[in-house]
């Protein structure tokens, strides 16, 4: 095994295996440990242990982990378990808003680097089949979403919301996490780890960390068969799209969704519309 110093490599030539595929998988395999199972003291060990790994394996992987690293050190500090308390919102709002600045602050000023971007304004129109792709998600979520949340009782991981602001609080967080998802795992992890490793394996490692994430938010029970390929499916459309803007308005429309479904799941009575009856 050699210690490399080079830049990453181009779209194009990156290896399809690596030593450094290790260190990656490590560091996704910490998230698991961190939000999946949550067993911190151990999931700090793993992602401090595939970082110092990297040192020695590839130095401009090193650096891109760390950016990574320090983004799920930084969500670490709080729990992520659905709480619309106003006090936790602004907590929650903070630490996140932290966990993408951190990262593409160093990526600029420190490593002066521009890997790290948020494409909102491509300049390229959306053909018609991503537009039909907008309809189907709205679709499918619709079908899935009560089956999963009402089916498994995973609603409840979430508070009854009667009161206006109440759910004036539930749609703002909802939405505001969807937004905040596509800018950490797909414009920070999976653009990162996309430098070193072919798009498949960067995708799977990203899609790993987004499960574990949104594991402890509170999408359990067989939630992982529905998060993990939306998180694939939203790593591919960004290579296909390039565009910020067009997987956040998926990560919305399915939200969206979900929202509606937590509400209607608490109080039965309100937006009857889906096809799955709560128990």
């Amino acid at each position: 095994m050699t210690t490399t110093t080079h830049a990453p490599n181009p779209v194009g030539v990156r290896p399809r295996a690596s030593w450094g595929l290790l260190p990656a998988a490590g560091v996704s395999a910490s998230a698991v440990l961190l939000f999946g199972v949550q067993i911190p003291l151990a999931g700090y060990a793993v992602l401090v242990l595939s970082v110092a790994a990297a040192f020695f394996v590839d130095r401009a992987l090193f650096r891109d982990l760390v950016l990574i690293a320090l983004g799920l050190g930084i969500i670490s500090t709080i729990s992520l378990e659905a709480n619309i308390s106003y006090p936790n919102m602004a907590l929650m709002g903070a630490v996140l808003t932290l966990a993408v600045l951190v990262p593409y602050l160093m990526s600029r000023y420190l490593y002066h680097d521009h890997a790290i971007r948020f494409p909102v304004r491509t300049g390229r129109r959306w053909p018609t089949s991503a537009r039909w792709y907008l309809v189907i998600v709205v679709m499918l979520g619709y079908l899935i979403l009560p089956i999963y949340f009402i089916g498994s009782g995973s609603y409840q991981n979430w508070p009854a919301v009667t009161q206006p602001d109440e759910i004036a609080r539930l749609f703002v967080g909802v939405n505001a996490v969807g937004i905040w998802d596509e800018l950490f795992f797909i414009c920070v992890t999976f653009t990162l780890l996309r430098r070193h490793f072919p798009d498949w394996q960067a995708n799977l490692l990203q899609a790993v960390i987004f499960v574990s994430f949104l594991w402890e938010l509170g999408y359990q029970s067989w939630g992982p068969l529905m998060t993990f390929p939306f998180a694939l499916l939203q790593g591919f459309t960004f290579k296909l799209t390039k565009s910020l803007t067009y997987v956040v308005c998926v990560h919305l429309l399915f939200d969206l969704v979900v929202f509606l479904v937590i509400v209607h799941a608490h109080s039965p009575e309100w937006l009857p519309i889906f096809l799955f009856p709560r128990p």
